[in-house]
């Protein structure tokens, strides 16, 4: 039987894991609320007016936020892929949020901020959560 050894930054992973569900169920009710609110959304960037289309980015967010919780369900499991999905699906976010930072700039430096510890996370500590590693921080 394989150990993993285990550090006191085996927190980090953990954070990343809850974060990757928090930042999962905020997406979900932002794609909630653009799939049952209006159809436009105005943004004033630049001096120019921007009209977007929000069903596709509700959609975009209802996608990226269910599969935000599955990994980070995996995670707690202890699977491997789980970190590998988990930073792709963190940096397709972070990216995301740049599209829409004329719209919301606070939200979503905020966002893309959170990713980047997550990303951070999980590739410096994120093998701590191995099945193999005790119960207590699994």
């Amino acid at each position: 039987m394989s150990t993993v050894k285990t550090s006191g930054w085996v927190g980090w992973a953990v954070f990343a894991g809850v974060i990757l569900i928090i930042s999962g169920a905020f997406s979900l009710v932002q794609g909630l609320i653009g799939l049952i609110g209006p159809n436009e959304y105005f943004v004033i960037a630049g001096g120019s007016l921007w009209l977007l289309d929000l069903t596709g980015w509700a959609w975009w967010n209802l996608i990226i936020g269910a599969f935000l919780v599955l990994v980070a369900l995996a995670l707690f499991a202890g699977q491997t892929w789980a970190r590998v999905v988990a930073v792709i699906l963190a940096i397709l976010s972070a990216v995301g949020q740049m599209i829409q930072i004329t719209a919301q700039p606070w939200w979503a430096l905020i966002v893309i901020a959170v990713d980047i510890l997550v990303v951070y996370a999980l590739t410096v500590h994120g093998h701590e959560l191995h099945n193999d590693a005790p119960p207590a921080v699994r």
